[in-house]
């Protein structure tokens, strides 16, 4: 079996300290039919006018590697630098149009990469950090959106938990004023219809939250699927601070939604409201 020569970065289970030792994803490993600890015959270069390998070189599989910007159906596989520099001795060096540069800890990596494209003009370098800004910018018109649309869920929700506790209770107000009648305190009604609010929204809270989930894996399925993408890529991901957020905002809007209706309702005059509900 025979591939040409790669490398790459990524996280390995063995890495591939030997020198002729290459450790590969998994992809690759199936497309080869081999397992760790077999031996592989490597390209050293390749002429693109005659076709031909100009030579070969056997290398031993030390490890599996995933590779975090590698798309799912990509083949993928990592030496040592020597190695490479090794196995290209003599024939045609490809230039290379990608590197990834770890940094060590503690160095500031604009510093690096400033270093980078003062030393060498022709190169451009940027830095995670950097890029991740820039995802962030062409992602703020979707947190708008994003937001715009939650402001409105809100509230819809709020107006309609308001809507039921207000049918509800104008259907119990006999049952009010006879529990006002017999000396329950008002503010004892209140904090019984406003947890039936809160009830009401949190239950609200859970079901919409599992539908989210289930909603979102199904999309990132199917946007993760496209060729091309990095196989570690996720479009949706679910964040607890974000949910808790969500919760707390949604059970303030309950107790609002429960607040008018239930103090207008144990407000109501007992004497008229009973006879009201009597000769009703």
């Amino acid at each position: 079996m025979s591939n040409g020569p790669l490398a790459g970065s990524g996280e390995s289970i063995c890495p591939a300290a030997q020198p002729n030792s290459i450790v590969v994803n998994d992809h690759l490993l199936r497309r080869l039919g081999a397992r760790v600890g077999d031996s592989i015959e490597v390209a050293t270069g390749y002429d693109p006018q005659t076709r031909t390998y100009s030579g070969q070189r056997r290398l031993g599989i030390t490890g599996r590697v995933s590779f975090i910007y590698g798309a799912a159906d990509q083949s993928s596989a990592a030496v040592r630098r020597e190695t490479l520099d090794d196995m290209e001795s003599g024939a045609r060096r490809d230039r290379a149009s990608l590197f990834m540069i770890r940094v060590r800890k503690g160095a500031d990596p604009d510093r690096v990469r400033d270093w980078i494209e003062g030393y060498i003009p022709t190169v451009s370098a940027i830095s995670i950090a950097t890029a991740i800004a820039q995802v962030d910018e062409r992602l703020s018109y979707f947190r708008q959106l994003a937001f715009i649309l939650g402001a409105v869920s809100l509230g819809v929700g709020f107006l309609l938990v308001t809507t039921l506790v207000t049918v509800s209770v104008n259907e119990r107000l006999g049952e009010i004023v006879v529990m006002r009648a017999i000396g329950v305190a008002k503010s004892h009604i209140v904090f019984q219809i406003v947890v039936e609010g809160i009830v009401i929204m949190v239950l609200g809270t859970l079901a919409g939250l599992g539908l989210g989930l289930v909603t979102a894996r199904y999309l990132n399925s199917i946007l993760a699927s496209f060729p091309g993408l990095p196989a570690a890529i996720d479009f949706f991901l679910f964040e607890p601070r974000s949910a808790w957020t969500a919760l707390g905002l949604l059970t303030g809007a309950g107790i609002l939604a429960g607040v008018y209706p239930s103090w207008r309702g144990a407000s109501m005059p007992i004497a008229m409201t009973l006879r009201e509900e009597a000769v009703g």
